[in-house]
C-alpha cells in the first residue's frame, strides 16, 4: 500500500518538535500565518500541545518575554529573519533560546545575516524542513495556485509585453520547481525527470516563439549546413525557442534544484533498507489532455465535484435529519479522515451506492439489532437513518453520503446526462460503445443543443469535445453549433480559447489531420458505456512503467535509467483484466497485500495548469495494479466548471476570474528570487500593543493556575495562540487529565 503523504509530512513536523528537549521540558512554538495554514492540514492544535508545547504564538503579534526555549517554525523570508533578530537585540531576550526550523531552504545571505547578528549566541539550531507544499490526500499534493493557469496559457496582450510576461512566468515556475523539489526531498527521492514535449503545437502563452524573446537569427548562409553540429551555436539558440515548452522549463528547474540540494547535502538521498529503486518524476501540463476536464465522469469523487457545490474539493453543505425529525444545515469535510469517503470515492457511482447500502445494512445488523430485510434503496436508507438517534456519528456519515449520492443521481436524470455523456464519450474516444466510428454524432447532438433541458454549460462541453474530435471545424459549422446551442459571446469565448491550449478549432478544406504521438487507447473491457474514456495520464504512466513511453515525446532532462527494461524495477503485478470502473474492479480487491511494501519504486506526476479528479483517481488505481507508489500533484485541482470559467477569462489574462479577478499582474519581475519570495509571504507588522491604562480586562479573566486561557489569539486563525501552565499540561493523570483534554479541544475551536 502506498505510503501516505499526509503521514509523511505529519511525521516531519512531529520529529522537529521532538528534537527540541530543553532542560525544563516545556517549550514555546512561534509560527507565522503561512506555516500555521500548512500545519493545520496535517496536525490539530492538541497534537502540538501534546509535544510539551506550552504556548503557541504568532511571530507577527506583540509577545511578552517567556522563560522557555522556543521553536521558531517559519518561512525563510527576510522579514521573519529580521523579527528573529529583533527578539534578541537591544537588550531584549524574548526566550531562553531559539531553535529555528524553516519550511524552505534558507538563502546564504539570510543565514549570514542571522549568524552575524546579536541573536547568534541564542541560536541553538537552524534546520530546513523542505515541506512547503500542500498535501491534499494520501497520494496527492498541490501548490494551491490557480492563477498559474493564466500565467502559463494567457497570450501576452501585445508584442511589446512578451519579454516581461515570460520573465514573470519563469519567476513563478522557479517557485513551483522548488515546491516539487521539496516534495522529492521530503520523500528522500532523487528521481529521474521526464517531461512532455509535444510535437503538434508550438510553446504556448508567454513561451510561444517571439522576436522579443527568441535569440537573434544565425548569419546568412548558415542554413546550408545539414547537421545540427555544423550549423553552429547561433542557429541552435535561435531554434531553441520552438521547444521551450512550460514542461521543459519546469523540469529543468526541478533538476537544478535537486542537484543544488545534493551538492549541499552529499548524503541525499539517504540509503533505505531494503533498497528502493530510483523513482521518476514526470512533468506534464494541462494542454496534454484537454478532454479530461470537459468530460462527465461517473466515479463518486469526480461526479460529486462536477455536479455538486463542493467547496475546494473538501467542504459540502447539506441537510441533516435530526433524531426528532427536524432538518439541520450541516457543513461536512471530505477528507482522508472520513473512512466512508476514502472507501467509495474512486468507485463508479453505481458501485458506490451499492457499497453504501451494504455497509449501512451491516451497520444496522451489528449495532441497531435490525432484523428486517435491510435497505434496498437510497430512500429506504433515509427512512431508517431517522430511527437511529443513538448513533450520531455514524448517522451523520451515512446521511452525508446518502445526500450526495441522491443529489448526483437527481441531477443526472434532470440534465439528461445519459444522452449528453454518450455524445461526449463518442467524441473523446472516437468510437461508439460498439467500437465503431461514430457516424450519427451531429444527428444525436443537435437535438440536445436545441433543447431547453440541457444547460448551456453542458452544451459547451459537448461542442468543445466535438470540435476536438474533428480536429477543428470550418468557421461556418462552428457558428451553426453556437447558434443551435444559443451560446452567449462569453460562452463562445470559452470554446475559442482552446486554441491557447494547443487545440485546433478552425479547419480549412485543405488542412490535414494533426499528427499526435499520444493517443487515447481503446478499452474494450469497460463495462460502463458512459465511462469508456480514460485520461491520457493513465497511458503515460502505464507506458513509462513498461518502458514503452516514447523518449522523443517524454525525454529525460539529464540521466536516464541505464537499462530500460521492465526487469530493472521491482516485480510488477500483472495488468488487471478489468478496468477502473468495471462492475467488480480488480484494483479494489488489491488493497489487502500480504505484507506492507516499504520499498516500491515511485512515480511522481506533476500537471502544470491544473489536474482533474479523474487523473487523481488513476494515480490510486495504477498504484495497486502496477505495484508502484504513485503520487500526483499540480498547481491546483480543477473541476469542469472551474475549467470552463477559466477558459472564459483566458484571453483577458484572468480578468473576471475567481483566481485573479483583476487579472495577472503586468508589473516588472523582481530583482531576485528572494525579493519575489519575500513579497509572496509578506505579513503586515502588528499594530502597537495597547497601554495598560487603555486595557479593559474583566475581573474574572484571570483564573487559578491550571485553567486554560487564550493569549494573543486571532479569531480567524486555525491555531489560536494559547497559554497554559506547566501543571495543567503535564502533571495530571487519570480522569482529571481526560477532562482537561476535553476543555482544550473545546477552547481552541479547531
Amino acid at each position: 500500500m502506498t505510503a501516505s503523504l499526509i503521514n509523511t509530512v505529519r511525521s516531519t513536523f512531529l520529529q522537529a518538535f521532538r528534537s527540541v528537549n530543553p532542560a525544563g521540558k516545556w517549550k514555546v512554538l512561534v509560527i507565522d500565518e503561512n506555516v500555521q495554514n500548512l500545519l493545520s492540514t496535517v496536525l490539530k492544535q492538541f497534537d502540538i500541545l501534546e509535544e510539551n508545547v506550552t504556548l503557541i504564538e504568532s511571530i507577527s503579534t506583540h509577545r511578552e518575554p517567556q522563560r522557555f526555549e522556543a521553536i521558531y517554525m517559519l518561512m525563510p523570508t527576510t522579514q521573519n529573519v529580521d523579527r528573529i533578530i529583533q527578539d534578541f537585540s537591544n537588550g531584549r531576550q524574548q526566550y531562553l533560546g531559539a531553535h529555528l526550523f524553516f519550511l524552505d531552504g534558507l538563502s546564504d545571505p539570510l543565514f549570514q545575516r542571522l549568524t552575524s547578528s546579536p541573536a547568534e549566541p541564542h541560536l541553538k539550531a537552524v534546520k530546513e524542513l523542505f515541506v512547503n507544499f500542500w498535501v491534499t490526500e494520501a497520494q496527492t499534493f498541490s501548490m494551491k495556485a490557480p492563477e498559474l493557469f493564466f500565467q502559463i496559457y494567457s497570450p501576452p496582450k501585445n508584442e511589446a509585453s512578451f519579454r516581461a510576461a515570460r520573465s514573470r512566468l519563469e519567476e513563478e515556475l522557479r517557485f513551483v520547481s522548488k515546491r516539487i523539489a521539496d516534495l522529492c526531498i521530503t520523500l528522500n527521492e532523487f528521481p529521474y525527470i521526464r517531461y512532455y514535449l509535444p510535437s503538434h503545437h508550438q510553446p504556448l502563452g508567454p513561451l510561444q516563439p517571439n522576436q522579443q524573446t527568441r535569440a537573434p537569427p544565425p548569419s546568412e548562409g548558415s542554413s546550408r549546413w545539414r547537421t545540427n553540429l555544423a550549423r553552429g551555436e547561433a542557429a541552435r539558440q535561435y531554434e531553441a525557442a520552438d521547444t521551450e515548452f512550460v514542461t521543459k522549463v519546469l523540469a529543468s528547474m526541478v533538476q537544478q534544484c535537486l542537484e543544488e540540494h545534493k551538492k549541499a547535502n552529499p548524503d541525499f538521498p539517504s540509503p533505505s533498507d531494503p533498497p528502493r529503486p530510483r523513482g521518476t518524476l514526470i512533468v506534464t501540463d494541462r494542454a496534454m489532455d484537454v478532454i479530461a476536464p470537459f468530460i462527465h465522469e461517473f466515479t463518486y469523487q469526480a461526479m460529486c465535484n462536477d455536479l455538486l457545490p463542493v467547496e475546494d474539493g473538501t467542504k459540502y453543505s447539506y441537510k441533516f435529519q435530526s433524531s426528532v425529525g427536524t432538518y439541520e444545515d450541516k457543513v461536512a469535510t471530505l477528507s482522508d479522515a472520513d473512512s466512508v469517503w476514502t472507501t467509495v470515492r474512486h468507485m463508479h457511482m453505481r458501485e458506490a451506492i451499492d457499497k453504501l447500502m451494504a455497509d449501512f445494512n451491516k451497520f444496522m445488523e451489528d449495532h441497531a439489532g435490525f432484523k428486517g430485510g435491510g435497505a434496498a434503496s437510497l430512500n429506504d436508507m433515509k427512512d431508517m437513518l431517522a430511527n437511529l438517534p443513538q448513533y450520531q456519528e455514524q448517522r451523520e456519515k451515512f446521511s452525508l453520503h446518502l445526500n450526495m449520492a441522491q443529489d448526483c443521481m437527481t441531477i443526472f436524470e434532470k440534465d439528461k446526462l445519459s444522452l449528453v455523456a454518450n455524445v461526449e464519450q463518442c467524441c473523446a474516444t472516437g468510437l461508439t460503445s460498439e467500437g465503431k466510428t461514430p457516424k450519427t454524432l451531429v444527428e444525436e447532438m443537435v437535438p440536445l443543443l436545441d433543447g431547453r433541458e440541457v444547460s448551456n454549460f453542458n452544451k459547451v462541453r459537448m461542442i468543445a469535445l466535438y470540435i476536438m474530435y474533428r480536429d477543428g471545424v470550418p468557421d461556418e459549422d462552428r457558428r451553426r453549433l453556437y447558434q443551435h446551442a444559443r451560446l452567449s459571446m462569453v460562452e463562445q469565448d470559452a470554446v475559442n480559447s482552446l486554441v491557447h491550449l494547443g487545440a485546433r478549432i478552425t479547419r480549412g478544406a485543405s488542412d490535414k489531420d494533426t499528427k499526435r504521438k499520444l493517443k487515447q487507447k481503446p478499452h474494450a473491457d469497460e463495462e460502463y458505456e458512459l465511462s469508456r474514456y480514460k485520461p491520457l495520464i493513465r497511458t503515460v504512466i502505464q507506458d513509462h512503467v513498461s518502458n514503452k513511453l516514447d523518449q522523443t515525446l517524454f525525454p529525460y532532462v539529464k540521466d536516464a535509467p541505464s537499462a530500460l527494461t521492465p526487469a530493472n524495477s521491482t516485480r510488477q503485478a500483472p495488468t488487471p483484466t478489468t478496468s477502473l470502473r468495471s462492475a467488480k474492479p480488480s484494483w479494489h480487491k488489491a488493497v489487502r497485500p500480504t505484507a506492507p511494501v516499504d520499498n516500491r519504486q515511485r512515480v511522481i506526476v506533476f500537471v502544470a495548469g491544473g489536474m482533474t479528479y479523474s487523473e487523481v483517481r488513476e494515480a490510486y488505481a495504477l498504484s495497486a495494479s502496477l505495484n508502484k507508489d504513485i503520487y500526483i500533484g499540480s498547481t491546483h485541482t480543477i473541476t469542469p466548471r472551474q475549467f470552463f470559467d477559466d477558459l472564459k477569462a483566458l484571453e483577458l489574462s484572468g480578468v473576471g476570474s475567481r483566481a485573479v479577478p483583476n487579472g495577472i499582474p503586468s508589473t516588472q519581475p523582481h530583482n531576485s528570487y528572494q525579493e519575489y519570495y519575500d513579497q509572496k509571504y509578506f505579513i503586515p507588522d502588528p499594530t502597537p500593543p495597547l497601554r495598560a491604562a487603555e486595557l479593559r480586562v474583566p475581573k474574572d479573566t484571570h483564573k487559578a493556575s491550571g485553567k486554560l486561557s487564550k493569549v494573543h489569539s486571532s479569531s480567524s486563525s486555525p491555531y489560536a495562540a494559547s497559554s497554559t501552565s506547566v501543571n495543567s499540561l503535564g502533571m495530571m493523570n487519570g480522569p482529571e487529565k481526560e477532562e482537561k483534554k476535553k476543555k482544550k479541544k473545546g477552547l481552541f475551536h479547531f
